[in-house]
């Protein structure tokens, strides 16, 4: 049936508010695993809250070290106790939410002391984590879709080889995802120089805990700190922030003042590519991302 005059105009234009409202509307990522009572990693995927999982973390690589994943109270990795969450894994992609492996966090031992480490360090998660093959991969035979930067110590040395290296492995068959977790001070002090080689797909910026986040009824440092991260060369720009008020020192925007104030600032640009959130132990305190899950 045609559509004619001007209920034909409202229509169409509905039609394209409604397209375009959906085409930009943001995700939600969270990190698992630092907290043995938030539940299972399938359990976390079934609640359909999230479209990325960061697995976190594997705090111990480069320079030499035994590579080591930590996931805290959920199993013991030292006695292969892990690769029971390859069926979780699978589950979580079965659902369409992309899983990915956080190595660095605030509280490890990791650096990269060469070029050649960093390629042994991407030679490691390849074939441990991702498609290669190896006979001691710590979270079973599950293909994880790509690597977090969670870099916060060490030096910030050659993390571009290893996006670099990780990057090429793409060339095997599937995409390899990259994402980082920069503080939001720009540009970052740890992996700023990585973000630079416009390989990373999903940059979830951390504002908390530092000088621009969000306090309240002041924007003013969060968008001008929003607006310089959407200049590095990444695909998408993550709004990163605690999901409770426990889960940081500073940085908690209570979930009216991020629907009402916050996200109507950011949500503009083609690079938004929604909200990250430390981290899904909290989120069950809270139920930060049942509120805002519409608003994104």
């Amino acid at each position: 049936m045609a559509l004619k005059g001007t209920t034909s105009c409202v229509l169409l234009s509905l039609l394209f508010l409604a397209f375009a409202t959906n085409s930009n509307a943001g995700k939600i990522a969270i990190y698992w695993g630092q907290n043995g009572q938030e539940g299972t990693l399938a359990e976390t995927c079934a609640t359909m809250k999230y479209d990325y999982v960061n697995i976190a973390f594997l705090p111990t690589f480069g320079n030499g070290q035994t590579p080591m994943i930590n996931l805290a109270g959920h199993c013991d990795p030292y006695s292969n106790g892990c690769t029971n969450i390859s069926n979780d894994v699978k589950s979580c992609q079965t659902k369409g939410v992309k899983v990915l492996l956080s190595i660095g966090g605030g509280a490890g031992s990791y650096s990269l002391n060469s070029t050649q480490d960093a390629k042994s360090v991407a030679t490691y998660l390849w074939n441990n984590f991702l498609g290669g093959t190896s006979s001691s991969r710590p979270l079973g035979d599950t293909v994880l879709d790509g690597v977090d930067f969670d870099i916060e110590g060490g030096t910030n040395l050659h993390w571009n080889d290893l996006a670099r290296f990780l990057s090429a492995y793409s060339n095997e068959g599937k995409k390899v995802l990259l994402s980082a977790a920069p503080q939001c001070p720009f540009p970052d002090a740890w992996v700023g120089n990585a973000l630079d080689t416009g390989l990373f797909d999903l940059v979830w910026v951390q504002f908390y805990n530092n000088y621009c986040e969000y306090t309240s009824g002041d924007l003013n440092n969060l968008e001008a700190a929003w607006k310089q991260w959407l200049t590095i060369p990444a695909k998408k720009i993550f709004l990163g922030l605690p999901a409770a008020p426990g889960a940081a020192g500073n940085g908690f925007i209570p979930t009216s003042d991020l629907i009402s104030k916050v996200l109507p600032v950011i949500k503009g640009s083609s690079k938004y590519g929604g909200v990250m959130l430390w981290s899904k132990y909290y989120d069950d305190q809270d139920g930060y991302s049942s509120a805002i899950k519409k608003y994104v």
